[in-house]
């Protein structure tokens, strides 16, 4: 549902003034508030995996505290005057205008870090005690709040497309957090009468930096390469175009990934202490990740790709026949998102969370290498070259995981 966010705003935006600089400035402000939160999108699977009982239930809420305060700073120093347009115009290198447009939406994204921070924390209790229902029901509220407020604001102003879709997830996320602390509730009562057991050793800070920090820095260093393909977009061929339809392209496959995002989440609980439930879980993936890809293929190689990214996205002919090769290339990339997110299940599990950094390093490495080669040395259309880098790096993520896996599942 979550990824229904993406598709339903890049046709709002698409269909008001300025289509193709509004969404390139969109595209870039989403990149950007996505690199920001990176910190704190593996506190779901903190929260799941280390929150037994109350001690340790206020310890990591304290550290997610803190870490919020600390990703709403750097927000913050992003839109000063200054930094914003040194990073935005002189270092990515984007058209004056994209760069306005960009700046005033990121100042409007001020919230998204610690909201989704927040959120996430609080899922992760909800996924540990078995009440995932409520986490779908935070998600639909969610989307009923980021469509109510891109309709009111779509209908009675005249604000900028980049400025909609920015409002629309600020609002979003913020009653998403707040929904999820009011649906915990019972959750929480009961983790609060839990005391710590005296035979286990106690969470302390020490611990959750030392399981939580390599989680950060893959998110970090996997969010970090959408800026970075910004900066080779810009100085690739159409560089508008590419920036305008990027986002859109990886909507549509992001409908798809989704269905294996929360597997790893599915999979730290499910699994089991001594992985007994593995091969269950590995034929439910299989299935997933097949089923994933094909669904997208079905719209990329298809004649519905021109109803989906035209009619439904609302791109002009021109736009669309930028985004159908990018939509293409992607097909695999649902799958391998499903086999990667088992991957870090089964080293999570393990407490062994350093590869999962590793493989996020060899996946960013891979793409700028890749995204680097096709542009400067073949000329490739940004959008399209950015596509294949993204297949290129995940492939290679997976593969390095997997020797990993084979070591983590080995008897001692």
């Amino acid at each position: 549902m979550m990824a229904l966010e993406g598709p339903f705003l890049a046709a709002i935006i698409a269909r008001l003034p300025d289509p193709k600089f509004n969404l390139a400035a969109y595209g870039v402000a989403f990149a950007f508030a996505l690199l920001v939160e990176a910190p704190v999108i593996m506190m779901m699977s903190a929260s799941t995996a280390l929150v037994e009982d109350a001690p340790s239930y206020r310890k990591l809420r304290n550290f997610t505290y803190g870490l919020n305060a600390i990703l709403t700073g750097g927000m913050l120093l992003l839109v000063v005057p200054p930094v914003g347009e040194f990073v935005l115009e002189t270092l990515i290198g984007l058209p004056h205008e994209v760069a306005r447009l960009t700046y005033w939406s990121l100042l409007i994204l001020l919230p998204w870090p610690a909201a989704i921070g927040y959120r996430r924390f609080y899922q992760g209790l909800l996924i540990r005690g078995g009440r995932t229902r409520l986490v779908a029901y935070g998600t639909m509220i969610r989307l009923v709040a980021m469509s109510s407020t891109a309709f009111v604001v779509f209908k009675f102003t005249s604000i900028s497309g980049a400025y909609l879709g920015a409002a629309a997830l600020s609002v979003a996320v913020c009653v998403e957090a707040v929904a999820s602390r009011i649906m915990v509730r019972g959750t929480l009562r009961r983790l609060l009468s839990i005391h710590a057991d005296e035979t286990k050793v106690t969470l302390d800070y020490r611990r959750i930096r030392h399981f939580y920090i390599p989680l950060a820095l893959t998110s970090v260093i996997g969010l970090a390469v959408h800026p970075m393909i910004t900066f080779f977009l810009g100085r690739a061929p159409y560089p508008v175009e590419s920036l305008a339809v990027l986002p859109v392209v990886n909507s549509l496959s992001f409908i798809f990934r989704a269905l294996g995002l929360s597997f790893q989440e599915v999979g730290i609980v499910l699994m089991g202490e001594d992985y007994e439930n593995i091969r269950e879980l590995s034929r439910f993936a299989l299935v997933l990740g097949t089923a994933a890809s094909l669904a997208l293929a079905l719209i990329a190689f298809t004649p519905f790709v021109h109803v989906w990214f035209e009619t439904i996205s609302g791109l002009s002919p021109e736009l669309a026949a930028f985004a159908i090769a990018p939509a293409r290339i992607l097909a695999p990339l649902p799958g391998l998102t499903v086999l990667l997110t088992f991957e870090r299940a089964i080293l999570v599990q393990r407490r062994s969370t350093r590869p999962i950094t590793v493989a996020t390093a060899i996946e960013v490495t891979g793409i700028i290498l890749t995204l680097m080669a096709l542009v400067h040395f073949f000329g490739m259309v940004g959008a399209t070259a950015a596509a294949v880098a993204f297949v290129a790096g995940r492939l290679g993520a997976n593969i390095f995981l997997a020797t990993r896996c084979v070591r983590a599942l080995r008897p001692d």
